[in-house]
């Protein structure tokens, strides 16, 4: 089989979209297309090579027919040809074979291909060699600038005294004591009243109680019944109206009676309350292990947000425009990993839509602006990875392999002969691990800020040695991303 690989004239393309748009009847305004590089295949195979599709053509037609004197799927071809004559078979041996010597030219020429060929026959549809053509458009590359002075925002991962302190409080609430107090509610007071939710003048299920202890600013109502209670008396006999949460252009109407505003009082925090209420033995020893808790908690947000908020970063340097079928294999890979999602909590996506009042067209909108970003990310890290010259080894290959296999329950090697024999060769998946290698890459170059814009020290992002938790600064540390490798989680999740 012989292979010729041509470039398409881009003004081909630009007729193409034109001839697309005018040919879309009853449409005042067109969404101007957008392609990607196509390249020409024109693929020769000889009649020697051809023969054996058509020899496997009759052994597929001798399943269907039947000839006295022979079993069914047993007709020699020599008596196939004479009853049915070899036109019939050489053209069902065109159908089945040109898609399969298709992708073994892709294959062969190392053409990255994101979208279905445009296959045309120019030659041996009555004898003869075969030849056809295969126009296809191809992953293009993008110019990038700046990714070397990017500043990315991530949560700190070292949590200040004030929130060791709230972490703290909360559990003193679980044994906190109410007492009445004789002043307006403000946040965080709870409140005993008698409330009625009307619409019409009819009760509102779930709406009506008496002597019902609500917490002011919890939000647990609508925001309007928070308003009302936050300055309010005991005594005080409140009366408004507000919106549905739920149900549009629906009103309803309230009515709360405060009976008391109660304090919450916290327990003293000593050493006796902590060894009865905690698993520790004091104040020192429950601050020290709240902090560490939360700092652990805080290394791994924080680097998963490196990760994520870099490629969200690195998306916004791409100013080419994204072909329109890059784009759409992207909706379609994240929709139906959706789907699978869903399908594994018993639900579909159309219960799943109606249950978090998404409306289709907001939701197809945000998902082709995922699938854009998400096709950005992948054409950026591809310009990375070539431009920072990042090598894929045998290694990187090999561990990808072995974790691949292991997913899908067979042997590397194994794998490995299908991805090249009958995949589109192992070409995409060294394009995966550079892109992966090139996220990592990236993620330690950018400058880390917090919320506050102040700088992160990446010292602050290696977790502590547990073994020795009381020396912290003596230890020896380990990143999360090593950590992470350990449990063999893929980083590609964390991108996308």
């Amino acid at each position: 089989m012989k292979t010729t690989v041509t470039e398409v004239d881009p003004t081909e393309l630009d007729d193409t979209a034109s001839q697309d748009d005018d040919s879309s009847a009853g449409s005042d305004e067109q969404k101007e297309r957008t392609f990607g590089p196509k390249v020409k295949l024109t693929v020769e195979v000889d009649e020697e090579t051809f023969d054996e599709a058509i020899d496997q053509a009759f052994r597929k037609i001798a399943q269907e027919v039947r000839i006295p004197g022979f079993r069914k799927g047993k007709v020699p071809r020599p008596v196939l040809e004479s009853h049915i004559g070899g036109e019939y078979a050489r053209a069902q041996a065109l159908e089945d074979a040109i898609p399969g010597y298709y992708a073994d030219a892709v294959r062969a020429e190392s053409i990255d291909v994101i979208a279905a060929p445009e296959l045309s026959l120019t030659a041996g549809e009555q004898s003869g060699q075969i030849c056809f053509e295969a126009v296809v458009e191809t992953r293009p590359t993008v110019s990038l600038s700046g990714y070397g002075d990017l500043e990315v925002e991530i949560p700190s991962p070292v949590p200040s005294d004030e929130e060791v302190q709230e972490q703290i409080d909360s559990q003193r609430r679980q044994s906190a004591e109410l007492v009445d107090v004789e002043r307006p509610a403000s946040s965080g007071d709870q409140v005993s009243i008698d409330i009625q939710g009307t619409v019409d003048g009819e009760p509102l299920p779930g709406l009506t109680a008496d002597d019902y202890l609500y917490a002011v600013g919890s939000g647990g109502i609508v925001e309007e019944v928070d308003n009302e209670l936050e300055g309010a008396s005991a005594g005080d006999e409140l009366s408004f109206t507000a919106g549905h949460p739920v149900q549009e252009d629906v009103s309803i109407d309230f009515a709360i009676k405060v009976h008391a505003v109660k304090e919450e009082v916290l327990p003293e925090l000593t050493d006796e309350w902590v060894e009865e209420n905690t698993e520790h033995d004091s104040v020192e020893n429950l601050r020290s292990e709240t902090s560490q808790r939360m700092k652990m908690m805080r290394i791994f947000q924080a680097n998963a947000a490196m990760r994520e908020n870099t490629a969200t970063a690195l998306a916004e340097l791409v100013e080419d425009s994204i072909p329109d079928s890059m784009v759409n294999g992207e909706m379609s890979e994240q929709l139906q990993q959706l789907a699978m999602r869903l399908q594994g909590q018993g639900m579909n996506l159309e219960t799943w839509m109606q249950m978090t009042g998404q409306d289709p067209e907001t939701f197809t909108e945000e998902l082709r602006d995922a699938a854009k970003r998400s096709a950005k990310v992948d054409l950026a890290l591809r310009y990375i990875a070539s431009n920072e010259a990042i090598e894929v080894d045998e290694d990187d290959l090999d561990e990808e392999l072995e974790r691949m296999a292991e997913q899908f329950q067979t042997s590397p090697n194994e794998l490995r002969r299908q991805i090249e024999d009958q995949g589109d060769g192992l070409g995409p998946v060294k394009a995966e691990i550079g892109k992966r290698k090139a996220l990592e890459w990236l993620a330690a170059e950018v400058q880390l800020v917090d919320e506050n814009g102040d700088p992160i020290d990446r010292k602050d992002l290696e977790l502590p040695d547990l073994a020795d938790s009381d020396s912290e600064e003596d230890s020896d540390a380990d990143t999360v991303d090593n950590a992470e490798e350990s449990h063999e989680e893929d980083p590609e999740k964390d991108q996308e």
